[in-house]
């Protein structure tokens, strides 16, 4: 049994003033790193008086080039870029399961497969909201969130472990 996107999570719609962000509360398909890997530092904000807004917990996926994979999970508030795509979790729905389905290679290949333009792709909102998610009570869906957040939190701490020996 399945749902479909649009039945677990909505786009936040909410704006925020950018003079009351910085660089590194306010994020833009360029310091969304390629792989799931997360976010940097921006270089600059935008030149104008508002943005869209993201919250603690939301999930954040890059529109543009769906197939680099950027994706981060809000761990404060802040706000975007218009490229990017603010997913919010419904009441009865695991913020953390949203980011795991949403990090699924699956949706970003089906995100590629509905996006339009061919030299810079952009998925489409409507189609990404169509996008097929398993049907989980909230209790299986944190014990399937936890087992993934120990496996990445396990996978940083071999990556600063390796660094610092590669050091």
């Amino acid at each position: 049994m399945t749902y479909r996107l649009l039945d677990i999570c909505s786009f936040r719609k909410s704006k925020v003033a950018v003079d009351t962000l910085n660089n590194c509360n306010y994020i833009s398909t360029e310091n969304m790193l390629p792989n799931k890997v997360g976010i940097t530092e921006a270089s600059s904000l935008p030149a104008v008086s508002l943005t869209q807004e993201y919250r603690k917990g939301d999930v954040l996926v890059s529109n543009i080039r769906p197939y680099f994979k950027k994706i981060w999970q809000a761990t404060f508030d802040g706000g975007c870029s218009n490229d990017v795509m603010v997913f919010v979790a419904n009441e009865d729905v695991d913020k953390c399961f949203l980011y795991y389905v949403l990090a699924n290679d699956d949706f970003f290949a089906y995100a590629m497969a509905t996006s339009k333009g061919t030299k810079m792709p952009r998925g489409d909102k409507a189609s990404v909201m169509q996008y097929e998610v398993p049907r989980y009570d909230i209790d299986t869906q944190k014990r399937i969130s936890s087992v993934l957040r120990n496996i990445d939190e396990k996978i940083e701490i071999n990556k600063a472990i390796n660094n610092n020996l590669a050091a």
